[in-house]
C-alpha cells in the first residue's frame, strides 16, 4: 500500500554517516498501530505488521524508544485525556514496552509548541530520554512527522501508507516501504559508522 517505490538513504544527505543514533521516536497511529481514527477504546489497538520485531532489534541494540503523537481528539472534545492514556497503555502493552510516550491534545490553530511539524514533542521525547534531539530518528506516516524531526534537529524516516500522500513521499529525505525496514535501514546506518 506503499507509495514508495524503493528506500532512500537512512542518513539526510550531509549528516554525517558515523551520527549516532541514541532514540527512534515513533509516530503512533498509522506507524506504530493501526490508525482508528480518534480511537479512546483500548480494545481497537492493533500493531502494524512488524512493528513488536522492529521495536525488539532496536531494544537488542540498547537503542532507546518513545512515541510522538499529535491526539487533537482531546482538544475537538471526541476523546478525553483518560482515554488516550488507555489506548496508549495497550499499544504499550502490546508492543512490549516503549521508553516514553509523549503526545499534544491541542488543537492544529492553537498555535502550540508541540503538535507536529513544530519540534516540541520531539525535543520533550528526547529530553525524558536522556539524548540529544540530533541523536534521534523520526519515524512516521506523513510529512508533519518529517517536518517535526528537521524542525528538532533530528533525522527522520517516513513509511508511507494509504494516508501519506505522492509530495510527501517525493520531499522525504529518507523512505522505507515499511516500519520493519525503516528500523533496519536506521540501525545499518548507525553501525555503517562504527570503528
Amino acid at each position: 500500500m506503499s507509495h514508495a517505490t524503493g528506500a532512500r538513504p537512512a542518513i539526510r544527505p550531509g549528516t554525517p554517516a558515523h551520527a549516532p543514533v541514541a532514540a527512534v521516536l515513533f509516530d503512533r497511529d498509522g506507524t506504530l498501530v493501526e490508525d482508528v481514527p480518534y480511537n479512546g477504546d483500548p480494545d481497537l489497538v492493533r500493531p502494524v505488521p512488524g512493528a513488536r520485531e522492529a521495536l525488539g532489534l532496536l531494544r537488542a541494540e540498547g537503542v532507546a524508544t518513545g512515541v510522538v503523537s499529535n491526539q487533537s481528539g482531546i482538544g475537538r472534545g471526541l476523546l478525553t485525556d483518560a482515554e488516550v492514556r488507555r489506548v496508549n497503555a495497550r499499544a504499550d502493552a502490546l508492543l512490549g514496552g516503549l521508553g516514553v510516550w509523549v503526545y499534544c491534545p491541542h488543537l492544529p490553530d492553537d498555535g502550540c509548541a508541540c503538535r507536529k511539524p513544530r519540534p516540541g514533542l520531539v525535543l520533550e521525547a528526547a529530553r525524558r530520554l536522556g539524548v540529544a534531539p540530533r541523536d534521534c530518528v523520526v519515524i512516521g506516516d506523513i510529512a508533519a512527522d518529517v517536518l517535526a524531526a528537521r524542525a528538532a534537529g533530528a533525522r527522520s524516516v517516513l513509511v508511507p501508507n494509504a494516508a501519506t500522500r505522492p509530495e510527501e513521499v517525493e520531499a522525504a529525505p529518507c523512505t522505507a516501504r515499511d516500519l520493519l525496514t525503516a528500523v533496519r535501514l536506521v540501525l545499518a546506518a548507525a553501525r555503517g559508522g562504527r570503528s
